[in-house]
């Protein structure tokens, strides 16, 4: 879900696993959790879709009942060979998101440090997020 520049700027991309498509975006000025920005935006999920987050989204489940999370490691006691499995797993369908984020930086606004004024980047980033889910889905 996640692209992040981690002065000025921090951006959140929801992306759908099934298809690929950026479905929301969330930002804010300056460092933010990816968890308190996700509170923050005030996204309406409904109860009966599944949400697949990274470790930084730890107190999803208490929000969100059905939630996927990967399992963090501690030292004692480590991780078992399921939940490392099931970890994995996770991981796997994480790919799509990737790909979505790396669609996004071939434009170079946003693929460098952004130079322009903090007002209009949200409108810009949107527009470019409108433009890769046309360019992809069209």
């Amino acid at each position: 879900m996640w692209l992040t520049d981690k002065r000025k700027f921090d951006i959140r991309l929801s992306v759908s696993l099934q298809t690929g498509e950026i479905l929301a975006l969330a930002f804010s000025n300056g460092k933010r959790h990816d968890f308190q920005l996700f509170k923050d935006s005030h996204v309406h999920v409904k109860a009966e879709t599944v949400l697949e987050a990274d470790t930084g989204y730890q107190g999803l489940a208490q929000i969100h009942s059905n939630s996927l999370l990967p399992k963090k490691r501690s030292k004692n006691p480590p991780l078992s060979k399921q939940e490392r499995k099931d970890n994995r797993k996770i991981s796997k369908k994480r790919i799509f998101i990737e790909h979505a984020i790396r669609f996004v930086k071939r434009f170079r606004i946003l693929s460098e440090r952004y130079r322009n004024r903090r007002h209009r980047f949200a409108l810009r980033f949107s527009l470019i997020a409108g433009i890769c889910n046309f360019d992809r889905f069209a």
